[in-house]
């Protein structure tokens, strides 16, 4: 630890936020997840279904595979950071989890244009994505180790910047030589890879998993050179134990009482903001007709204000403390989620919009900015909220609970969202769960003490 200074181990840290940010924003949100749910509703038409009737049944088969991954995701995390603190080793757990991530990405380039893979394609995604959130748990509880508890505010604000300007760079790099739009050029008037790649085949769009898998690899090196186990025990990792330690922990927890309203609150608003980031590339491809290029376009912009608006809030969350910027963010988001309810092609709070009106484009580019902005800023504020009511002998299994009580209702957006769609047949209604959920996360807040549990 010695020879590895104090700024180089959190510039190590901080590359695994660049590094692992394009699965969420490249894969999850902007260009695979609304291709995804393009072929699937092109598939579901071919076989005689309406067209609404095939995009809500799209999003419903996303929105369902979200819902089983964040339960086996929310679930696990406890008791794998009980077991990683029983030997105080976390740089294993991240190598194992890295190599998921890494196979589930890289595995999306065997997407069929068809649609007649969709559910291995889905397998894949969901592999990936559990190695992303499961590494994310050991990345978290390392932070009470860089600073103080007033300095890693503004450093898990620095480092979700830093992993979004990563997020803009490889989607304004996809966008500009890879991805295809429905006339077989990238945004600037390339043919995909420079001709290399078939367009008729969305080889464009199904190079996105393996360039997220090699974008992974090569800027985690920083990571693993930078970045120790601090005192780990020697002690063997046991299942046994990490249990009894997490049973005891998850008893006591009713007694903590911030802590205890701190994870019910961030279980309700975090699932939210998880359902604003899964939909928001889908809500812009079904509802206003968006192409996929289209919809990277808007996630460039929202990545942008996620990175902007994570560095501010970093420094508020420094002046001011986490607590205050968690209010604000939910109540800016709560108000995007209205909006979008009321936004369609034609239609914005009942009133109809000229024939080919931009103003659905505007407030949507806009509302991109808000989510992307104040979702980096209510992660970044809610990490260091948790480091102020974390033990410091246990970070990975207070992190691991944070990880659950972000996913053990995981399911709730996605399948609200679902079961609306469904129920309405009309895809925009669908994102209306989403305002009650941040609605009760705000009201537990209250009971939150802003500075830990005291």
């Amino acid at each position: 630890m010695a020879e590895i200074g104090l700024k180089k181990r959190i510039w190590g840290w901080f590359f695994f936020d660049w590094a692992s940010q394009p699965y969420h924003t490249v894969l999850l949100t902007f260009i695979f997840g609304p291709f995804f749910v393009s072929l699937a509703s092109d598939s579901f038409m071919a076989q005689g279904m309406d067209t609404e009737l095939a995009k809500a049944e799209a999003q419903s088969m996303w929105s369902f595979t979200l819902t089983i991954t964040g339960l086996l995701i929310g679930f696990g995390a406890p008791l794998l950071g009980a077991m990683a603190d029983t030997g105080g080793r976390r740089i294993p757990w991240v190598i194992g989890f890295s190599l998921m991530l890494v196979a589930g990405s890289g595995s999306l380039w065997f997407t069929a244009p068809d649609g007649s893979n969709l559910t291995w394609m889905l397998m894949a995604f969901a592999f990936g994505f559990i190695g992303a959130e499961f590494a994310l748990i050991f990345i978290n509880a390392q932070l009470p180790t860089l600073g103080t508890h007033e300095e890693v505010g503004k450093i898990s604000g620095s480092g979700f910047s830093f992993g979004y300007a990563g997020g803009v760079l490889s989607l304004f790099l996809l966008l500009l030589i890879f991805v295809e739009q429905p006339n077989g050029k990238t945004l600037i008037g390339l043919d995909p890879l420079f001709g290399l790649l078939d367009p008729a085949e969305r080889e464009g769009t199904r190079i996105t998993g393996p360039f997220v898998a090699v974008w992974f690899a090569l800027f985690m090196i920083p990571y693993f050179m930078w970045v120790r186990d601090v005192q780990p025990t020697g002690s063997r990792t046991s299942v046994a134990a990490a249990l009894s330690r997490l049973w005891g922990t998850v008893r006591a927890l009713p007694a903590k009482r911030s802590l205890f309203s701190y994870l019910g609150s961030s279980m309700l608003y975090r699932d939210a903001l998880n359902g604003l980031y899964s939909f928001g590339g889908t809500f812009a491809l079904l509802v206003l007709d968006f192409s996929v290029v289209q919809v990277g376009v808007f996630g460039i912009i929202a990545a942008i204000g996620a990175s902007v608006f994570s560095y501010l809030g970093g420094i508020a969350d420094k002046r001011f403390g986490p607590k205050p910027v968690v209010i604000v963010s939910i109540w800016v988001l709560m108000g995007v989620c209205f909006m979008l309810v009321n936004l369609s092609r034609d239609r914005m709070f009942g009133f109809d919009l000229a024939e080919g009106s931009l103003v659905p484009d505007i407030v949507f580019y806009i509302c991109g900015v808000l989510i992307g902005g104040m979702g980096g800023v209510i992660q970044s504020a809610s990490r260091t909220l948790m480091v102020r009511h974390c033990d410091p002998v246990a970070a990975t299994e207070s992190f691991g609970l944070y990880g659950l009580s972000g996913r053990a209702t995981a399911f709730m957006a996605p399948f609200l969202i679902g079961v609306a769609t469904t129920v309405t047949g009309n895809t925009q209604l669908g994102v209306s769960p989403l305002l009650f959920l941040f609605l009760l996360g705000l009201i537990m807040l209250r009971w939150v003490n802003p500075k830990g549990e005291v």
